[in-house]
């Protein structure tokens, strides 16, 4: 894919449209779906829509009390797994249990992240935003291959964002050994591969039929800014003087449901067939930046991050990581 291929499809639907009213009458009855980080925030909503519409979702937790308590109103057929994607070897037991039960996998939304955070170290020693936004899963992803080709038509979505736009791959130093260490750049670095990634893995599912997508969901308060102190977001204009969320937030950012739409719009909709790879925002392929306009900053995905070449090369520098891991 290129730029060339970020081209709208029309979808119908606004940037603010709920997930279930994006889902509309679409049966999903003998789907599985995976949604990690499927208990808190957009990933709650992109559960409870799946489950609403029949399909069979798998959360992956890391704190089982705090899933079981916020799962414990939703409808459908869900259950929870154990699994951390910053330790690799849960990592892999998950993958394995799963193998064990299913004999397919039609859905895998690598939703879970983390934004913004002070420096860590995660796995081998990988910046812990690279380290899980990103390789925890490309290990995921990696384990659960064989059964997403064993589905009729399976779909991988990985959730970029508009952050993205803060930085490509630091090719030289993506785990920020010498260069100083900035946690935007660090987070807008992992947007960027979540973005190549989806690019990469698109070709990796041709031969079954499969499709991925990047998207970026929008604004929206989550416990994704759980490392962001209230001062910063007050200079960032996402709050205001008094601490509430400011007129633009409130005019501009979704709600945890309105976040969750381009994600099963991404997961479901006809319109993609046939357009792997792309990255999408509000229910619909995005445009490629506009360079220089009053947009570029939040709207349309920027060229490094829609680059075969560089999807490819950071496969590769990725299967060597976890290699060595």
């Amino acid at each position: 894919m290129s730029a060339a291929d970020q081209v709208p499809v029309n979808s119908g639907f606004a940037a603010k449209t709920p997930a279930m009213d994006v889902l509309g009458d679409v049966d999903l009855s003998g789907k599985t779906a995976i949604v990690t980080g499927g208990y808190s925030g957009i990933g709650l909503e992109v559960v409870r829509a799946l489950a609403s519409r029949g399909a069979r979702v798998i959360v992956p937790v890391r704190t089982p009390a705090k899933a079981a308590e916020n799962l414990a109103g939703v409808e459908g057929d869900i259950r929870t797994e154990a699994m951390d994607l910053a330790d690799l070897a849960s990592v892999r037991q998950f993958a394995e249990r799963v193998a064990s039960d299913l004999t397919s996998l039609d859905l895998l939304i690598n939703n879970a992240g983390i934004m913004a955070c002070p420096e860590s170290r995660v796995g081998p020693g990988w910046e812990s935003q690279f380290g899980v936004n990103h390789m925890g899963h490309f290990a995921l992803t990696k384990a659960l291959l064989p059964l997403l080709a064993k589905a009729a038509a399976p779909r991988v979505v990985a959730l970029s964002s508009t952050g993205h736009k803060i930085s490509d791959v630091l090719w030289d130093d993506m785990e920020f050994r010498t260069t100083h260490y900035d946690k935007w750049v660090a987070y807008g670095q992992a947007k960027t591969a979540n973005a190549l990634f989806a690019n990469g893995l698109s070709r990796r599912l041709r031969a079954s039929g499969g499709l991925a997508f990047a998207v970026h969901p929008g604004g929206i308060f989550t416990p994704l800014q759980r490392h962001l102190p209230k001062e910063e977001m007050m200079a960032l204009g996402w709050l205001g003087d008094d601490g509430e969320p400011s007129e633009l937030a409130k005019a501009g950012f979704k709600t945890p449901a309105e976040g969750a739409s381009t994600t099963v719009w991404a997961a479901t909709s006809p319109l993609l067939m046939g357009k792997p790879g792309v990255y999408c925002e509000d229910c619909d392929i995005a445009r490629p930046t506009e360079v220089g306009s009053p947009t570029a900053r939040f709207k349309g995905v920027d060229a490094h991050a829609s680059n075969d070449e560089s999807a490819e090369r950071l496969w590769a520098i990725s299967e060597k990581l976890l290699a060595e891991a």
